[in-house]
């Protein structure tokens, strides 16, 4: 069984070398600079949604507020890149609105590592103490839904009422210099487009390691009664508070890269509908299958760019028609269907935890039954 195991993993693992090679040395070729970072975005949109699959098909929290972990990442990366400047001056929207000096809270983001760190440290710490804060109350399901969509209203408020600190509905935008290389240039975006996919790669890595093992079997027992792993011994708020700290990390390496890459950054990453979107992304593709992620957010976003470029006036019904279709035929999503029809590359390397098993079929419980008749 061991070696089957290693055989399957280092499979898989071939099989993700392969395709981020793809990526970097092949569709570059076959691509034009703008689909090129088009793919570039939509990779990078990829990332969040294995964060949010992290925390919504492996431990059954519906998350509706990644868009604020998304956003305040690229917030992050954008303060970085707009300090850009020569000695003295200030960002260039700063000046529209009579700031004379920078605030206290962009002076770290001179440095390049500070602004790293805060990419993933800020969206994990505000995840980890929104998660606290609620799951210290058991509170779960469409409580918990409610509660970070409230959140993302919230933060969606605030940055875009803030004109003289975040240039307010418009965002930080009109990015120059990246180490000195000009961000809108052919190649310094291939450099970003690389690195998105090696991340991309690497968190897939990640959340695989993470939902195997005992780790990813508590997860899943969490998700499916979280009372009988409560009774087991095991507290299950440190658990959750823990992956979902993980998973707004992801987003927020996300959002950076996304910004990157899009050039700009606005509260919209913060909206209601884009956070949704998310979690359409996920539906689609399989919740908790991580590859049905990623696949879930490329057929998604690409259907939108095709459906929006022929049919430019319907084509959300084009969209909305794609959900429906996937929820009523495919309800465990595009990965989730093939895997039940036992492809041999799509069928999952173990079988369902049983985290639950009836107590008329259990072989312990019939052993007891017969133990105590005697």
């Amino acid at each position: 069984m061991r070696s089957q195991g290693g055989k399957s993993i280092l499979i898989e693992v071939g099989v993700v070398v392969a395709l981020a090679m793809l990526l970097i040395l092949i569709m570059p070729a076959m691509l034009s600079a703008f689909r090129l970072n088009l793919l570039g975005r939509f990779l990078s949109l990829a990332i969040v949604a294995l964060g949010l699959d992290l925390i919504w098909g492996y431990t059954g929290l519906l998350s509706l507020g990644h868009g604020i972990f998304f956003g305040l990442g690229g917030y992050a990366i954008a303060m970085y890149l707009k300090l850009q400047v020569p000695p003295g001056e200030l960002p260039d929207f700063m000046g529209l609105y009579g700031v004379t000096e920078l605030p206290w809270f962009w002076q770290p983001f001179y440095s390049f590592p500070v602004a790293i760190v805060a990419v993933v440290l800020i969206p994990a710490l505000l995840a980890g103490l929104l998660g606290y804060l609620v799951f210290r109350n058991r509170l779960k399901g469409v409580y918990f839904s409610i509660l970070t969509q409230a959140a993302v209203i919230i933060f969606f408020n605030f940055f875009n009422g803030q004109q003289k600190l975040f240039n307010g509905t418009n965002g930080l935008t009109g990015f120059q210099t990246f180490f000195g290389a000009t961000v809108s240039d052919t190649e310094t975006q291939f450099v970003f487009y690389t690195l998105t996919v090696i991340v991309l790669a690497a968190t897939y890595g990640i959340c695989r390691w993470l939902t195997s093992g005992r780790f990813g079997r508590l997860l899943v027992a969490i998700r499916d009664d979280e009372s009988r792993v409560r009774f087991s011994g095991y507290n299950p708020t440190e658990f959750k508070v823990l992956v979902f700290a993980v998973s707004g990390a992801i987003a927020g390496i996300a959002g950076a890269f996304y910004t990157l890459q899009s050039g700009s950054v606005s509260p919209r990453s913060m909206d209601i509908g884009f956070s949704i979107e998310m979690v359409i992304w996920v539906a689609v593709g399989g919740r908790a299958t991580l590859t049905g992620a990623v696949v879930g957010t490329l057929l998604v976003n690409y259907a939108r760019t095709f459906f929006s470029e022929q049919f430019a006036e319907i084509w959300l019904f084009f969209q909305g028609a794609l959900f429906l279709v996937v929820v009523t035929v495919l309800p465990d999503g595009i990965m989730g269907w093939l895997q039940g029809q036992k492809m041999p590359f799509f069928h999952p390397r173990r079988q369902k935890i049983a985290t639950y098993p009836s107590l008329e079929k259990d072989p312990e419980a019939e052993h007891e039954r017969q133990n105590f008749g005697n």
